[in-house]
């Protein structure tokens, strides 16, 4: 049987989810598929539940420094308040009801099923055909992907999505991969009381970030007795008697659970990519600046290709629903100035060019940082952290920066705009910065471009 309609979103993943609303909303006949949870990784396996666990653990940890601040005061973890919320308060026990009948209210049309391409602006789910009138949309995210490690895939390992499931901390716990996934999740439950152990195949943690971020927040892991082994090779992963073996070139490290947060892939395994002339086996889906991969197609989120933030494919979906609505005048995307952050204590915030990025790109660059345990505030708190802004010193304008220390992703959103806007460093020096706050920092970095 053949359905015909205006537009096709593969992925009701939040930028898939809200491309198919405001369409419906527009007037246009929506399909929208998804085989999985709508509202995609973020709500029940990502951003929400994992921040709602780091939430948990920080005010674990605001508890003790009670005693070098205030006084006396006496904490007992209990991980079951915050799995009982994730499961009641944010998931609904991982069902997705809610986001289906907004979808619907909506006036999308929703499927539930796995979606394959089958040729230029048709779609097939479990022998019905879908034929879109103006295009496709895909939007159909990553999964957890797992190093070729011998014996690891018939472990009971955990990935973002039974981690955050979890009813418990476990006593141990091994981490691979130091990116934001693992960093956020080891530091979390290790002030749960589970004794963590990182493994990381980069030389630091958060390697992409810049290098002082992640050799700071070695030092704090080190501080709060977490173990991170750099430079490591996993030979062989074992699982007995409720315990995992980890064997590297130099030692074997054992824990109760494993975790594996060392990437992610994107979910192309039969989606007839083939079929509208895309690879199949390629990382990303290539698209224009309105989000076009091909006529009548478009891709959003994850698979687009710059960067796996929700953030990112929701401002994706903006300009993709503009695109399908043939507003000539709509948004293109602009990727100068997306921010990023790490939601570790204390955060890592990030925007724009790294400084070896810049350099890489072959500007002329200057440097200013910041220790943010300088900063009145910073001092006041006993924070760590830094601020870090990198120029383009021939425009006089930010093409990147860095803050690490409390609250660290906020304060940073000055920094988003200053690269975004292409905001002059004299006229960022010439503002009124509020005293004592965090974000004097920035005013102190910019000041250090000039030495």
């Amino acid at each position: 049987m053949t359905t015909t309609c205006d537009v096709v979103v593969v992925g009701l993943g939040p930028g898939g989810e809200a491309t198919a609303t405001q369409l419906a909303q527009a007037g246009l006949d929506v399909v929208g598929i998804d085989e999985r949870l709508v509202g995609g990784e973020c709500p029940y396996y990502g951003c929400i539940p994992s921040k709602m666990i780091i939430r948990a653990a920080d005010a674990l940890a605001e508890a003790g420094r009670v005693a070098d601040l205030a006084g006396t005061v006496e904490v007992r973890p209990d991980f079951s308040v915050v799995a009982r919320r994730i499961s009641e308060e944010a998931t609904d026990g991982w069902d997705d009801q809610v986001a289906v009948d907004r979808l619907v209210d909506a006036g999308v049309r929703f499927v539930r099923g796995h979606a394959r391409l089958t040729g230029p602006r048709t779609v097939e789910v479990a022998g019905e055909t879908y034929e879109a009138r103006r295009g496709v949309v895909l939007n159909p995210g990553t999964s957890p992907s797992a190093p070729p490690v011998e014996g690891l895939a018939g472990t009971p390992y955990w990935t973002n999505r039974e981690v955050l499931r979890a009813e418990t901390a476990p006593a141990s716990m091994i981490v691979v991969g130091g990116g934001p996934i693992g960093a956020e999740l080891a530091q979390a439950f290790s002030r749960f009381g589970t004794r963590v152990t990182v493994l990381e195949i980069g030389s630091r943690l958060i390697g992409p970030e810049e290098p002082e971020t992640g050799e700071l927040l070695g030092r704090v892991f080190a501080a709060e007795g977490i173990q991170v082994l750099t430079e490591v090779e996993i030979q062989e992963v074992s699982y007995a008697e409720g315990r995992f073996s980890v064997r590297l070139a130099d030692q074997t490290v054992e824990a109760e659970k494993l975790l594996v947060a060392a990437g992610r892939k994107p979910n192309f395994d039969d989606l007839g990519l083939e079929t509208v002339g895309l690879d199949p086996a390629a990382r990303s889906i290539e698209v224009d600046d309105r989000m076009r991969a091909g006529e009548g197609l478009w891709a959003i989120g994850d698979v687009a290709g710059h960067g796996a933030w929700t953030h990112l494919s929701m401002y994706q979906a903006a300009i993709c629903v503009a695109d399908v609505l043939g507003q000539e005048d709509g948004p293109r995307a602009d990727y100068r100035a997306v921010p990023h952050v790490t939601f570790t204590d204390p955060e890592v915030g990030g925007v724009g060019m790294t400084e070896q990025q810049a350099r890489d790109a072959g500007l002329r660059v200057r440097v200013g940082t910041q220790d943010m345990s300088a900063n009145s505030r910073g001092w006041i708190n006993r924070a760590e952290g830094l601020v870090k802004v990198v120029e383009d010193a021939d425009r006089g304008v930010l093409v990147g920066a860095t803050v690490m220390g409390p609250t660290g992703g906020d304060v940073l959103g000055l920094l988003t705009t200053a690269v975004h806007a292409e905001v002059p460093t004299a006229t960022l020096l010439s503002m009124i910065y509020a005293y004592p706050t965090m974000h004097r920092a920035v005013e102190e970095a910019l000041k250090d471009l000039h030495g």
